[in-house]
């Protein structure tokens, strides 16, 4: 299913659910008044038993007002319902008064309190079920119940009158049962024109929210198909599509970004490579063509060779190390006392140029990082100071809260190189004679930012350069 059509079935459910919770609410709530109405109709209605003559005169009065004797005509209500005799000729009936408009008042059933029944002139007969004896026996005070009489819905009240007697008061809900199936009928067809109106806004919403999406859709398609990344999205609003718009040209801003620098790496590396390999190359064709050269001369080419490789495995090391990401898979962060690694390492510098001088100023301090992504940094920093320092001038190194500061008294930085100090490939004008590829200090700074540190490059009051290298505490300490 697309995702307009997700949409579209989304909105039409959501309103064809809340339709159909409001009909069927509405349909309660009416359904509820109607009965309601009934029901207190039936508690209202003031029934009476009359004497009916075989002539059919009859007179009557309500049930509740006490007379002590009937005579033919009379009306018979009252107290005495269970002394009343009814000659062969007489019959008792149970009437409601008939409704203002002369619509139905429905039946009335007494039962008296010996068992006889006097019913209504309709001879329609009430059952009398368990409800019924628990109000002739003064369980509960009435009860109301549905029943069909002679295939008539009705509503039946039952409750107590005179003398022990219960009265069943009986209406029909005919017309009650008329209004409600009109009303399901119009409720039916308000959630079916509802579902319909909400498919239809359901597609004009969706279209709505599929454009930029379809946009997003066809630039990502488009990068696909050729590789070209300066394709943009113009974000519409700050909604969640908008976003995903600024997010995606982000993305692409970043892979340009990256792609970029890789080319440029590429390049870059590939200059740095043919110097020492035509060198080489140079070096290997001259002892293969001079078979009878002098052995002093020889020995200085095979050491010229020897020199040169060491540089190319030196770069190889360098390309490698830049181009992994931030922390190596195999060596995680763990606690270093960074004193401990920077005196290891100015040992090491000691050894390999013997001619300088070190002064080493440590305070202990523990860090979190690599091991031996720290040490290399570090060695970095003691080689590019060896390569400045002119002779006799010491190199001075301190290490204080997780910062490892070298510097020299060389001829310090120009204003023009500072900001390049730590890119790839790199060389100063003044550098440019000097043995090294310009990748050491970009691989500093990139052991700083993979352990969420910083390192800076600034002229040293008095001459000469300093570089500060800088790595957070670590927690343990």
């Amino acid at each position: 299913m697309t995702f307009r059509r997700r949409i579209v079935v989304l909105a039409a459910g959501a309103v064809a659910a809340a339709i159909a919770l409001a009909a069927i609410v509405t349909y309660v709530v009416v359904r509820h008044e109607l009965r309601g109405g009934v029901d207190a109709s039936l508690r209202q209605q003031r029934p009476r038993v009359v004497l009916v003559n075989r002539n059919g005169k009859q007179t009557g009065g309500a049930v509740g007002q006490s007379v002590t004797a009937p005579a033919p005509g009379q009306s018979v209500s009252g107290a005495q319902f269970g002394q009343l005799p009814a000659g062969a000729d007489e019959v008792f009936e149970a009437q409601l008064p008939s409704t203002s408009l002369g619509g139905s008042a429905g039946v009335v059933q007494v039962t008296l309190s010996n068992g006889d029944t006097i019913k209504s002139a309709s001879g329609a007969s009430l059952p009398i079920t368990a409800a019924v004896r628990d109000v002739a026996s003064g369980k509960r005070p009435e009860a109301l119940r549905d029943a069909t009489v002679r295939g008539v819905h009705t509503r039946v009240l039952a409750t107590r009158g005179p003398d022990g007697s219960t009265l069943q008061i009986a209406k029909p809900l005919t017309d009650v049962d008329d209004t409600l199936g009109r009303l399901r009928w119009i409720l039916f067809a308000v959630t079916i024109g509802g579902v319909g109106l909400a498919s239809g806004f359901g597609v004009a919403v969706s279209r709505a929210a599929a454009r930029p999406l379809g946009r997003l859709t066809a630039t990502t398609e488009q990068v696909t198909a050729t590789g070209e990344l300066h394709h943009r999205i113009e974000p519409e609003g700050d909604d969640e599509p908008g976003r995903l718009a600024a997010s995606f040209n982000a993305m692409l801003s970043a892979l340009d970004a990256s792609r970029d620098a890789q080319r440029q790496l590429v390049a870059d590396a590939s200059h740095e490579l043919r110097t020492p390999l035509t060198s080489i190359r140079a070096n290997v064709e001259l002892l293969e063509r001079a078979r009878d050269m002098e052995p002093g001369e020889r020995a200085q080419v095979l050491a010229s060779v020897r020199g040169q490789l060491e540089d190319l495995t030196i770069l190889v090391g360098d390309l490698v190390d830049l181009a992994r990401p931030g922390d190596r898979a195999g060596e995680p962060p763990e606690d270093l006392r960074l004193d401990e690694l920077v005196h290891d390492a100015v040992q090491r510098a000691r050894r390999h140029a013997p001619a300088t001088q070190f002064a080493l100023i440590a305070d202990a301090c523990l860090v979190s990082g690599s091991r031996a992504r720290v040490a290399r940094a570090v060695g970095n920093l003691l080689d590019n100071a060896v390569k400045w320092s002119p002779p006799g001038q010491p190199v001075e190194v301190s290490v204080n809260a997780g910062e490892v500061t070298v510097r020299d008294h060389g001829p310090g930085i120009a204003e023009d190189d500072l900001p390049h100090v730590f890119d790839r490939f790199y060389r100063a004008r003044a550098a440019r004679g000097l043995p090294g590829s310009g990748l050491g200090l970009a691989i500093v700074k990139q052991v700083a930012e993979a352990y969420g540190g910083s390192v800076v490059a600034e002229s040293a009051p008095g001459g000469g350069a300093r570089l500060r290298f800088a790595l957070p505490l670590s927690q343990s300490s």
